[in-house]
């Protein structure tokens, strides 16, 4: 299927954003902090965009682990509707069933 090349890419954006968080968020705070000498917020800017892509929080996005579909995911699960119903119905997924009052 096209879409768990997706999931891979995902998968590389949550391990590249996870190793590089902490230096990324510092280099932000120097780059932005203006009580800060220009040259070393300079620096720091050039640091930043020597990072790669996959290190920026906003390539991340909740994709369905099973389908690798973009919308519709239920973050607890990793799923979307469709494939959380399935599993659901199967059984597959513990402490949940279908409701009925």
């Amino acid at each position: 299927m096209g879409g768990h090349i997706r999931v891979l890419r995902d998968m590389k954006a949550r391990q590249g954003f996870a190793a590089n968080e902490i230096v990324r968020r510092a280099y932000l705070y120097i780059a932005r902090n203006e009580t800060l000498p220009p040259q070393a917020r300079h620096q720091a800017q050039l640091q930043l965009n020597s990072f790669n892509r996959f290190t920026r929080p906003t390539t991340v996005k909740n994709r369905c682990i099973e389908s690798g579909r973009g919308r519709g995911v239920i973050g607890e699960f990793g799923l979307s509707r469709f494939q959380f119903r399935l599993k659901a119905l199967k059984g597959e997924l513990p402490g949940v069933h279908k409701a009925s009052w």
